[in-house]
Formats: C-alpha cells, sequence, structure tokens
C-alpha cells in the first residue's frame, strides 16, 4: 500500500498538497498519514510557564492536523494517520521518514507567490538522500489540475 506523507500547517499550500495527496492515495488504493509540526518553543525560565506554552502550541497543531483529517475522510477509503512532532521541523521530518519505511512519497506545498518555503527548500535539494520520492505541488495549482495530475 502507498503511503503518502503531507506536512500539514496553516498554509494554503498545504491544503493544496493534502488535496492530491488525497487523490493520488485514492487513486493507488494507499492513505495519508498527516505530520503537523510544533516548532521549538523560546525557552521561559519558568518550568510551569513553559509546560502551557508548549502544550498549548501542540494542541493548537493537533487541532490542524484533525481538521486535515476530517476533509479527508469524505475522499478515501482509509481514514489518514495523524501525528504530531515537535521540534526543527526538518529532523522531525527526516526522523518520521526513519521510522516508517511505508512511506513511498514526501507530499510538500510551494507558496503560490515568493520563495517556496524553508520544508521545499530543504527536501528538494536533499531528495537524493531521502529513502522515497519528494513531490513538490504548486500552491497556485486548482481543483481541475489536481485531478488532472493525480
Amino acid at each position: 500500500m502507498r503511503v503518502y506523507l503531507v506536512i500539514m500547517d496553516e498554509t494554503e499550500e498545504a491544503g493544496v498538497a493534502l488535496r492530491f495527496a488525497a487523490r493520488r492515495a485514492a487513486r493507488t488504493g494507499g492513505t495519508v498519514h498527516l505530520l503537523a509540526l510544533v516548532p521549538p518553543q523560546p525557552f521561559v525560565a519558568f518550568g510551569g510557564i513553559q509546560a502551557t506554552i508548549e502544550e498549548e502550541a501542540r494542541a493548537r497543531a493537533e487541532a490542524l492536523v484533525t481538521s486535515a483529517a476530517g476533509a479527508l475522510l469524505g475522499e478515501s477509503e482509509r481514514p489518514p494517520v495523524i501525528s504530531v512532532g515537535q521540534g526543527n521541523a526538518t529532523q522531525v521530518v527526516r526522523d518520521y521518514l526513519a521510522q516508517h519505511a511505508e512511506v513511498a512519497a514526501l507530499v510538500l506545498g510551494a507558496a503560490p507567490a515568493g520563495g517556496p518555503g524553508p520544508l521545499v527548500t530543504y527536501f528538494s535539494g536533499n531528495a537524493g538522500q531521502l529513502p522515497c520520492p519528494v513531490y513538490v505541488i504548486p500552491g497556485a495549482m486548482n481543483d481541475e489540475d489536481l485531478e488532472r495530475l493525480s
């Protein structure tokens, strides 16, 4: 079974990448893994406050990825796998790929304007060292284009 890993955040391009991955998974009998990233939080001297800040960031990421998973339920036969990783974004994704050999492709969305973003820049530049292909989906693609290409 093919597994498509999508990195979820609040950007429009992440939604485009998700729609592509969901359609591709439906066509290939695969499934989608959703990974939300929680960036390292700035250090606060008081441990209780630090824990609260980290928990709020994690809860926000979980809500985001759960909402995205809900959108997939109508398009896919299989429910998505939901994960939240905390720390340096590129390292969290690399660790996830190392722990999940079943991932057939890393699906990232590129911003429709400006630079492609740090994850697209990093993973497209290091694609030869990854255990799977990287799909970079242009953020300006509409549903008709996604349907045709997936």
